[in-house]
Parts: structure tokens; sequence; C-alpha cells
């Protein structure tokens, strides 16, 4: 692996870096484990470059981003979990654009680059759009879990379409057993699950610019080719058939207990979908790669819609301007910056120059592997609405629609509750 002291000086130093040391601080969210992976990157970025770096993170980042930037104190760099904050910021003037040539980089650069360029734009305070943030930590969500050695019992094969995947579930009926294991408990925050199945369903069956539509209420909750998502959620949650304890049971068992049907003997489900962190509440001792694994969660190829992948991220912005800030974000483009924490836990990226043996965990390498593979990368779209809606109606609607309700009126409904706070 090449040196990565020497690969963020000469990061810096292409982008003409400031001579002269700074001090640079960062906020972010991570603390624990994932603020000493940070640090670990900005160690590399500090020794390179002679700048005085001081990363704080915050549980509550992003109250404390706002108050800051009101006061006038803001940090140079903030990390945002979720771009709709980033964007507000932006739309008040709380956010420096990146350097001109930065969108071309990252169309270059990123696989599916023209979504994270889309991603990081927004509007200025003067209603102008500009590229503010750039990606770097990204989490992937379109994936689903089985078990190999049940796959290998039955005579299954892993699906690579959604035709493969509908004929698959049919099958595993046809034999007697039953296909999914689902569930959308999560106490207060109960039929956030079904919000992902919807969102993937979407970018499974519309163009990505009708999701962007949808997330933006461009296109109403109520329109049918939400409905219709929906509906193909309720194909899989609705059929007593294909969920383990019937559809009965969907909305009130626990996410965290939903995937233990397939490590039952015998199995009492082998599909679960759910993103990248579920393994953490699989039977101790499972060991990913060999107890059980993961697939995409495929397209269909009849729809030519190419390889879509939900998931989440982090977006780092420049909220006080500096040479030193700037020479950051440039180091953030070299590929040892991401192979760090590669070598770490708990990293992915759509960097297509990025050396895979860096991994320092082969789960994440295979799914980091689906994200270089994306044609199209789109946000978890609940957490870009409004809250009143993404954390709100729609997963109480939800749970509305596992438990039998009409899907146009469940999203009549949800529409309602957004129209009522414009």
């Amino acid at each position: 692996m090449r040196n990565p002291i020497f690969a963020a000086a000469a990061a810096v130093a292409m982008a003409g870096g400031t001579a002269t040391a700074e001090q640079i601080t960062i906020l972010g969210p991570w603390l624990g484990p994932d603020q000493e992976n940070v640090e670990a990157v900005l160690a590399a970025f500090a020794e390179a470059s002679g700048h005085d770096v001081r990363y704080a993170g915050s549980d509550s980042f992003e109250q404390q981003i706002m108050v800051d930037a009101e006061a006038g104190s803001a940090p140079n760099v903030a990390v945002f979990p979720q771009p709709g904050l980033a964007a507000d910021m932006a739309s008040r003037g709380f956010l420096t654009p990146l350097a001109d040539g930065t969108g071309d980089w990252v169309r270059e650069n990123y696989a599916a680059g023209q979504s994270w360029v889309d991603l990081g734009t927004y509007a200025d305070e003067n209603g102008a759009d500009q590229l503010f943030g750039f990606f770097y930590k990204v989490d992937v969500k379109s994936l689903v879990w089985y078990v190999p050695e049940n796959f290998e019992d039955a005579g299954y094969e892993v699906p690579e379409t959604m035709e493969e995947l509908k004929a698959l579930t049919d099958q595993i009926v046809a034999d007697g057993e039953t296909p999914w294991c689902i569930g959308l408990g999560s106490g207060g925050a109960t039929g956030w699950p079904a919000t992902d199945w919807v969102e993937d369903l979407m970018l499974r069956t519309q163009a990505p610019e009708v999701y962007d539509a949808w997330v933006a209420n461009d296109l109403p909750f109520n329109d049918p080719k939400v409905v219709a998502a929906i509906e193909e959620f309720g194909a899989f949650a609705r059929n007593d058939a294909y969920v383990a304890g019937g559809s009965g049971v969907v909305a009130s068992t626990d996410f965290r207990d939903s995937p233990k049907g397939l490590f039952s003997s015998p199995p009492q489900c082998y599909l679960h979908r759910q993103a990248s962190f579920i393994p953490a509440f699989f039977p101790d001792g499972t060991v990913v790669g060999e107890d059980a694994d993961f697939f995409y969660f495929p397209a269909y190829s009849e729809k030519q819609l190419g390889n879509p992948v939900l998931g989440a991220g982090t977006v780092w912005a420049i909220t006080n301007d500096s040479e030193g800030a700037r020479d950051l974000i440039e180091f953030l483009k070299d590929p040892l910056s991401h192979e760090i924490w590669m070598a770490r836990k708990g990293f992915l990226t759509p960097h297509k120059g990025v050396n895979p043996d860096a991994f320092g965990d082969p789960t994440l390498r295979k799914m980091n592997e689906i994200l270089l593979a994306a044609t199209t990368f789109r946000f978890d779209g609940s957490d870009l609405m409004p809250g009143a809606v993404g954390a709100g109606s729609f997963w109480t609607g939800m749970v509305d629609y596992a438990g039998g309700a009409n899907a146009e009126d469940v999203a009549d409904a949800i529409q309602d509750s957004w129209d009522a706070i414009k």
C-alpha cells in the first residue's frame, strides 16, 4: 500500500495548498470508535500539511452546528449526516462553495458520480445552485441477507434480477417454506424499515428524477407512481405465505428480532432485506461471509433502470472558509484518505480509485463492490423529507398499510400531512 503521508502531501501540493500552517477545526457526528477512525485520517492530513487539525464530535451535531453558525463561530469544516441540513445552511449563506472543478472530479472519480454531485448541490442565499458538499463515508441499504447453508441445502441460487428474486420467493413457497422475515417495530420509530423498502422499490420502478421529485414533494405522495411502489412492498409484506408468522405480525415484530428466523432450525425464513448494520442483531458468534451473507437487492431487468443503490452517508462542507479547509477537501479526493479508514471498520466509499485490498473486513469489501457497481445512488428519502413526514406520517402510514389499510388512502393521508406544514 502507498504511504498515506506522501499521498496526502501530494494531494495538498497539487491543490496549491497553503505554505503556512493553520489551525483547522472540524465538527462532526462521530464519537467513540468512529471518532478514533476519523482522527486517524485527519492525523495523516495534519502530518502531511503541517496544519493543526482539531476534530470535535457531538451527539447533538444538528443543533450545535446551527448554533455555532448563527453565533459566527462555526468550525472550518462540518460533517453533516444528512444533506437536508447542509442544504438549509447553504440557503442561509452559512456554507462556502467548493473549488471550481470539484464537480467534474466527482463525476469522473466516484461511481454514479452525477448522483453525488446532485446530492452535494444546494441553492445558495441567492437561490443559485452550487456544489457545497463532498461525500466521504457512505452506507448501503440495498441488501438482502440469507444463510448460505440454507440456500445450499434447498438448492437455491442468489438471484441477480428482481424477476429472479420474485421467482425464488414463489419457489420457496412451493417447497412448503416461508421466504421472508420482515419486521417494522422500532419503539417510537416503528415503521421506518418499511420506508426503506418503499424507497428501494421507487428506485426500481421509476427513473431517478421521479424519486427526486417525490422526495421534494414536487411529485405528490399520492401520485400513482408512489402508490404503485407502496403496493410493490405490499406484494411481499402483505402476503401471508411470504412472511414468517403471517402478514399480521409484520408491524408488531421488532426489526432487531426479525432476522432471527434465518438462523432457526429448520429456518423460519430464507430472506431478509435490511441495511448493512443488521448483523449487529444476528446471533452471537455469527460470521458474515460464512454463517450469513448478503446480496444486492436487485433491479428489474425489464425496466432497464440500471443498478440503483439506496443508502446514506456524510457530506463534508466548508462552514468557515480558509486555505486549510480547502486543503482538507482536496485531501479527501486522494484514495489514501479513504484507504486509511477502509483498513479499520465501518467505512464504504464510491471512490473508484481506491485499492480494495485496503479493506480490513471482507464483508465491507463486498458491500463496497455493490456501491461501486451502482449506476445511481440515492440518499434515504425519508431522511430528506420534513421530519413531520419522513419521521412521522410516512412511518405511521406504512404501519397502517402493513396492517391492511388501502395504499391510496395511506398515500393521501401522508400527502395531507405534508400539505399541512407548507
